[in-house]
């Protein structure tokens, strides 16, 4: 058993870059694949519709954690081989699209109908409505739920500690089980994760109360 000391600090604080990795190529598939779930929720054509809530409930009704242990391991049973690093990038991402299409899709939503109406009326097709007139009031209205998604997104990271990703919460428990000080070094994990969690929550809020403002 060694001593926790500042080679200990500095392991962990390196594993910081692995997390806002994670998070950012997370975040990044999810956007991608929350507006196609969005726009599939949104659509005029049922089997659209259904097939994106059917895509929901899969993974909004199912452990984060069973999602990247398939993403981990059933590649293999095909034989291909993805690391940690692709598993967890690419669970997240499936998980973040469900969340994120269904928060996007409560926002596409709230645009008043008379804007539907008004650029029927001006002759713009489904797909010119949605790209000059409703996705931008969306956009603006999806700003305070999304920052808040991100910081659940990032806590999230966590759980690809389980399949081998070496982010921060797996390089806590690789430097615990040298130096067997649980309450120090997890504490400086949950702090480390206060200070990158904290700044967006108020932004998320700060964002919140001037849409609430500009909508009175």
């Amino acid at each position: 058993m060694r001593s926790f000391g500042t080679n200990e600090v500095w392991f962990i604080l390196l594993s910081v870059r692995w997390t806002l990795l994670l998070s950012a190529a997370a975040f990044a598939g999810g956007a991608v694949g929350g507006l196609l779930v969005a726009l599939m929720r949104t659509s005029r054509f049922a089997w659209l519709r259904w097939a994106a809530i059917g895509y929901i409930k899969l993974f909004q009704g199912t452990p984060l954690l069973m999602q990247l242990f398939l993403a981990f391991f059933v590649p293999g049973i095909f034989g291909i081989n993805v690391d940690p690093w692709g598993a967890a990038a690419i669970g997240l991402s499936l998980h973040a699209s469900a969340f994120l299409g269904e928060i996007w899709r409560g926002c596409i939503e709230v645009v008043p109908q008379g804007q539907w109406e008004a650029s029927s009326a001006l002759g713009l097709r489904y797909w010119r409505q949605m790209r000059h007139i409703v996705l931008p009031q969306a956009f603006r209205i999806a700003i305070p739920p999304t920052v808040g998604f991100l910081v659940q997104l990032i806590k999230a990271t966590s759980l690809a500690s389980i399949i081998g990703f070496v982010e921060i919460t797996r390089a806590a428990q690789v430097i615990n089980n040298a130096t067997f000080q649980p309450f120090t070094i997890f504490g400086l994990v949950a702090l480390t994760y206060f200070v990158i969690c904290w700044p967006l929550s108020l932004y998320g809020r700060r964002m919140e109360q001037k849409l609430a403002l500009a909508t009175r």
